[in-house]
């Protein structure tokens, strides 16, 4: 048979490849909206009302991430920026966690930064520590969880979390130096590379970039694929947390990370991953089950486990980096939260 009589797709065939292969987050979207009209149709206004208001509340946070990434590609400064990220790993990484640690990033406010960070070429260990770090402590969290668990446990927060950030960024730099990650971001997030920018020679910047139709289109251009593309995996993240408020209960939680010994410290490491709601709405909880028996370290390994695993953090991660750095990430969230919940157990006992 000749090609051209083979049969060719129809609309609704190629409609529905394309969603397949480009479309993805707002496919499973649209599904799940589905599925919960048909199931439990009131649950649809609560979870548009959430959506909507997470949306809202990172807004900032993406357009100016978003309008620096158009802005560094328009430039040229791109090249630049990821150049200044070459060299001098360790403290590259140890800046990426202190600033992770410090600085006023939710696990959602984040996500924009990092894939701007990724698209233009910044090395993936200092990232990594960074992305490990910020989603645990930031000034607000800290006077909130002094005030809810104590100075103690706000304390040693802070300093697990740069520590995690540091462990993982050192991890992934052992890696890349050992020829893993190579090319770490999935199809179409950027030309950075794993181990710094795939730039040479850059041209100089073209400051002033409005003066060359070009470069204004391809402003447009990236300010555009960055919107759409945060846009969709954030729309699904958050529909499937409203979805997690809504159906798991709060009791099963408590239940599940009561007693003592090493089982709870496992079992918060496991549970805090699909149960973790929010830094500010799992302190409560946590304050809660430690009055009621549960052991620091239990408490910490949820925090530290749900802060970095949840479920806007992590779909951010697998929508822009490979399935084996993917992979990586969650080993050294799920590794490290139950590390530092044994020794934190352990220095509450001294």
């Amino acid at each position: 048979m000749s090609d051209h009589t083979l049969p060719q797709p129809g609309p609704l065939q190629s409609t529905l490849t394309y969603l397949w292969h480009k479309q993805r987050p707002w496919l499973a979207f649209a599904l799940i909206l589905l599925a919960v009209a048909v199931l439990d149709p009131a649950q649809l206004a609560p979870s548009f009302t959430k959506i909507t208001g997470a949306l809202v509340s990172i807004a900032p946070f993406l357009a100016v991430s978003i309008l620096v990434a158009a802005w560094a590609g328009a430039t040229g400064a791109d090249n630049l920026i990821a150049r200044a990220f070459t060299g001098a790993p360790a403290m590259m990484i140890v800046m990426g966690a202190l600033a992770g640690g410090l600085s006023p990033f939710c696990s959602c406010g984040v996500i924009p930064l990092i894939a701007a960070l990724l698209a233009i070429g910044v090395p993936l260990a200092p990232v990594m520590a960074f992305w490990l770090a910020s989603p645990l402590m930031d000034p607000s969290m800290f006077v909130l969880t002094a005030g809810v668990l104590g100075m103690e446990f706000a304390i040693a927060k802070t300093l697990i979390a740069v520590g995690m950030g540091v462990m993982g960024g050192t991890i992934v730099h052992l890696v890349i130096r050992a020829g893993g990650l190579s090319d770490p971001l999935r199809e179409g997030i950027g030309n950075g590379g794993c181990g710094g920018a795939k730039v040479r020679n850059p041209k100089p910047p073209v400051w002033q970039f409005w003066h060359d139709p070009a470069r204004v289109t391809k402003f447009r251009t990236e300010a555009t694929k960055t919107f759409l593309f945060l846009l969709k995996w954030m729309s699904l993240a958050f529909l499937l947390e409203s979805l997690m408020l809504a159906y798991v209960p709060a009791e099963l939680v408590t239940q599940t990370l009561g007693g003592n010994g090493l089982a709870p410290i496992a079992i918060a490491t496991l549970v805090g991953v699909p149960a973790y709601f929010n830094g500010y709405a799992a302190l409560p909880l946590i304050g809660t089950l430690m009055e009621q028996g549960m052991q620091a370290g239990a408490g910490m390994a949820f925090l530290i486990a749900g802060g970095v695993t949840s479920l806007p953090a992590a779909i951010a991660v697998w929508a822009l980096v490979k399935f084996r750095v993917f992979a990586l990430y969650i080993a050294i969230s799920l590794g490290g939260a139950f590390a530092t919940g044994l020794l934190f157990h352990l220095w509450t006992l001294l």
